[in-house]
């Protein structure tokens, strides 16, 4: 059966998981996980495929996996790749997915974690460049752990954050607006410098070339 991101969208019992998963790490003073994050990722990382001319049943599959990349979250923030993946198994085998849809949708999940993320083919690749740019002041949940925990202080920093892709250019950009009164750009490479590394490998399995430019200056 073909599943449709639409359908997806409206499963309550995948809703109830997100909602839980991000309750979780709200616990753990993580940052929003929630349906802003997720939904951000499936919109990303669908667009870029579908810019990128993939067969539109590959970007309905990548937002799907997008928007249930953290639900694993539910079960433990440790390897909540393998479970999320394990647990979107079912719960697309339950809806009538097919097995190679099925199979699309969570080799990407399950390759999505920083520790263990690799872009093994186009929806991973997508969903790794959707993940890891998604950096804004509204995933920070108190304001005064900013002063003390580097990961909020980044985050709150950034003012504005686009994604860029330049087709004729062959290049994928993250651009941000960072407020160097909060937080210095060094600061920001500290904590993320894996994740940029990641975007560049996601981006070359596109065909891309990934680069960073903060506030006006082209690091990457």
């Amino acid at each position: 059966m073909n599943i449709t991101y639409a359908a997806v969208l409206e499963s309550a019992e995948i809703q109830t998981y997100i909602t839980q998963a991000d309750a979780s790490l709200l616990a753990l003073g993580f940052t929003e996980h929630s349906f802003p994050h997720v939904k951000r990722c499936a919109q990303v990382a669908g667009d870029l495929l579908a810019q990128l001319d993939y067969a539109p049943h590959q970007v309905e599959l990548c937002r799907i996996a997008a928007y249930m990349h953290d639900i694993g979250n539910v079960v433990n923030r440790h390897d909540h790749a393998v479970s999320g993946a394990t647990m979107a198994f079912r719960i697309l085998d339950k809806m009538g997915m097919a097995p190679g849809d099925v199979a699309a949708v969570i080799t990407a999940i399950g390759h999505h974690d920083d520790s263990t993320a690799f872009p093994v083919n186009a929806i991973a690749a997508a969903l790794i460049l959707a993940d890891k740019t998604d950096v804004r002041r509204s995933r920070v949940r108190n304001r005064e752990t900013i002063t003390f925990d580097i990961h909020d202080r980044v985050n709150y920093a950034v003012e504005r954050s686009d994604t860029v892709l330049d087709r004729e250019g062959k290049t994928f950009t993250l651009s941000l607006t960072i407020n160097t009164d909060v937080c210095a750009v060094m600061d920001y490479f500290e904590i993320f410098l894996q994740r940029m590394l990641l975007c560049r490998k996601a981006a070359e399995k596109l065909g891309l070339t990934f680069k960073l430019d903060i506030n006006g200056l082209m690091l990457l």
